[in-house]
């Protein structure tokens, strides 16, 4: 039975090193050091361990931090602007796709309402479909951030696609995210979001390779509900077809800087099964006025 506790034994330390190079093939320069995230948790960071027994298999690390940018006010003290940072979250390969990542979520969740943080946010990568559905699906955050080249020159897998990332906001005292956490719905389908009025400004398809080939230039709306498609799994695109991985990244930065410029927000994700294929995936985009803790 998997269980998720603060990780506090002294090999916890060193089994948190392991896990990372197990889950992203980091370099020990790469790796955040045990003896950093130990220094950080005794300092109020959020440090969980999903555990297998003794084994550690997914970890969670947030730090206090302040949000910039959605108050003004220069005389605002801090504990207004106050937010725990999800820096990092890794789930071993033998146990993905098993909810471990979901539940560390929630129990990091639980740490920021017990010290009175109503907002968490972290970084993920756009194209990332499996972290799309969890995050903005599951978990009810949205987004209205786009960064270029947040983490520079990357390496490995990812060598050659700049790391451009989502901002993602998640406002845990909203009645949005308090439904989606204690009652767990079942995925809208695709056709749903069609039904509601929901505009492809993407129209995508196979290219001569087989894989999803994005348009030359994406469709231009002032519509209230908006999809927007991405690879099914990019990671297999990054592996047999690195130059459309980054038509890819070229194609979504143009369009999510353009919409979450006129006022768009990420709200929700839909994937659509096909039979013999990885499926398609699609984000919802929603107009936006005012602002975004609801």
């Amino acid at each position: 039975m998997i269980e998720i506790r603060p990780i506090s034994e002294d090999d916890g330390y060193t089994a948190v090193e392991e896990l990372q190079r197990q889950v992203w093939q980091m370099s020990d320069r790469e790796i955040i050091p045990g003896r950093m995230m130990h220094a950080l948790q005794k300092n109020g960071a959020c440090l969980l361990g999903a555990y297998d027994g003794p084994r550690l298999i997914g970890f969670v690390l947030g730090i206090i931090g302040t949000v910039e940018g959605l108050h003004d006010r220069i005389d605002q003290v801090a504990a207004a602007r106050l937010q725990l940072y999800s820096a990092i979250m890794g789930v071993h390969p033998d146990y993905q796709n098993q909810a471990v990542g979901y539940r560390l979520k929630l129990a990091q969740r639980e740490f920021a309402l017990r010290i009175g943080v109503r907002l968490i946010s972290w970084t993920v990568d756009p194209l990332e479909s499996r972290n799309a559905r969890l995050n903005f699906s599951k978990l009810g955050a949205v987004c209205h951030l786009y960064w270029r080249d947040f983490h520079g020159v990357m390496t490995g897998i990812n060598a050659g696609l700049p790391s451009d990332r989502f901002q993602v906001h998640w406002w845990i005292t909203s009645q949005r995210v308090k439904r989606r956490v204690e009652k767990p719905r079942r995925s809208l389908p695709f056709r749903a979001f069609f039904d509601g009025g929901a505009v492809l400004v993407n129209e995508s398809g196979p290219g001569a390779s087989g894989l999803l080939q994005p348009p030359d230039q994406f469709t231009v709306s002032d519509g209230p509900l908006l999809l927007v498609e991405i690879p099914a799994n990019i990671q297999t695109m990054k592996r047999q077809a690195m130059p459309l991985a980054q038509q890819w990244r070229s194609h979504t930065r143009a369009l999510f800087e353009h919409y979450f410029g006129q006022g768009y927000l990420v709200t929700d994700f839909v994937h659509q099964p096909q039979e013999g294929t990885a499926g398609r995936s699609f984000y919802l985009l929603t107009q936006q006025e005012g602002g975004f803790e609801d």
